[in-house]
């Protein structure tokens, strides 16, 4: 009992309550009481919970950064893939044939549908609005328009991968979108619109998705010069009551426009010309390892039988493609340039001189 005793803390304070916790530390008996030596076996266990957490938040964080939606779109794209027959397509064509399934609708019936990829490759006043409008007067056909005019979405690569993804998801929404039943869609793109800057990306993006392109050009730089001229002095003047207009739907408005002659600077009209010219050939040079159709506007005008060789391109059945778009400039240039003797003088015996012929009449 008297040793018990000795264990237990005085009453009384002061130097009694110091001499007890010294007695504790100094007992070699508590100490040895007191201390416990962990087992391997729960630091193992510990290790292994906190490794199993970490593990769980990881896969979290990465499920929230593919989204629901990006998962079950994929999943949905190989069960579709799976139940479509794929054994009337040529193994040369497969690379090309997708069977996309939107995000904002349902193809139903139709999502066995194949669906080829393009896009219209252009620059301005090559005819590329009036092309684009006979190729959404196809019933299978959807063309969204100059989509990259936004700086926003041509910003950068991965803004211009986002929007072409969702292009070809059918899941944007234009007046041109035909959705369930679209056997082919695409947009219309100017070589300036983020395309020539991002040629290496963009080439690697297309042969990657099987995306197709259609190279349409003019031949006829100095024509186009002229359209490209006019149509900055209607954007400043806006002629059609106060409204600017880069395409018309009258004859009327047409004759309004074609009004206005402009003075070319002749001398540094040749340069000009061939800025273009070589500005093009690079663009094509660097883009040639796309599937691509290369067609010409003044091709198209004279013999619109054309127009099926790129119905054939894309594999949707032939019909007649129509257009409400009326045509500005149709008279010899000679009429439509103010200086023209002097555009004349400067371009003959040059490698341009055949711009300065009447290639077409409408």
């Amino acid at each position: 009992m008297g040793g018990s005793k000795a264990e237990e803390k005085p009453a009384g304070g002061g130097g009694g309550g110091e001499d007890w916790w010294c007695y504790q530390f100094g007992n070699k008996d508590a100490l040895i009481v007191k201390s416990s030596k962990k087992s391997p076996l729960a630091l193992r266990m510990v290790v292994f919970a906190m490794t199993m957490i970490c593990g769980i938040f990881i896969c979290t964080m990465c499920m929230k950064q593919l989204g629901s939606d990006s998962l079950s779109r994929i999943v949905k794209i190989e069960v579709a893939e799976q139940l479509c027959n794929k054994s009337a397509i040529l193994h040369s064509e497969v690379h090309f044939v997708h069977y996309p399934q939107p995000i904002t609708y349902s193809r139903s019936e139709c999502k066995c549908t194949p669906v080829r990829f393009f896009a219209i490759i252009s620059s301005q006043r090559s005819g590329s609005g009036w092309f684009e409008t006979l190729l959404n007067s196809h019933m299978n056909v959807s063309s969204n328009g100059e989509i990259f005019s936004s700086k926003e979405r041509r910003s950068n690569i991965s803004s211009i991968t986002k929007t072409l993804d969702k292009v070809y998801n059918l899941d944007w929404n234009s007046s041109a979108s035909k959705n369930e039943c679209t056997a082919a869609v695409g947009l219309k793109w100017m070589l300036n619109q983020g395309l020539v800057a991002n040629h290496a990306d963009i080439a690697d993006y297309f042969n990657r998705r099987g995306v197709s392109a259609i190279f349409l050009f003019r031949r006829n730089l100095l024509r186009q010069l002229v359209s490209q001229l006019a149509n900055n002095h209607d954007r400043y003047l806006k002629q059609l009551n106060g409204t600017h207009k880069a395409h018309v739907h009258t004859a009327y408005e047409a004759s309004i426009l074609a009004r206005y002659k402009p003075r070319l600077n002749t001398t540094s009209l040749i340069r000009s010309l061939k800025q273009v010219d070589d500005y093009t050939r690079d663009a094509l040079e660097n883009l040639k390892s796309i599937n691509h159709i290369t067609i010409y506007y003044e091709d198209l005008i004279r013999n619109r039988t054309k127009l099926l060789d790129v119905l054939d391109f894309l594999k949707v059945p032939r019909s007649k493609l129509v257009s409400r778009h009326v045509k500005i400039h149709t008279k010899p240039l000679s009429e439509q340039i103010e200086n023209w003797d002097e555009v004349y003088n400067a371009l003959n015996g040059t490698q341009y001189e055949s711009f300065l012929n009447a290639d077409y009449r409408i």
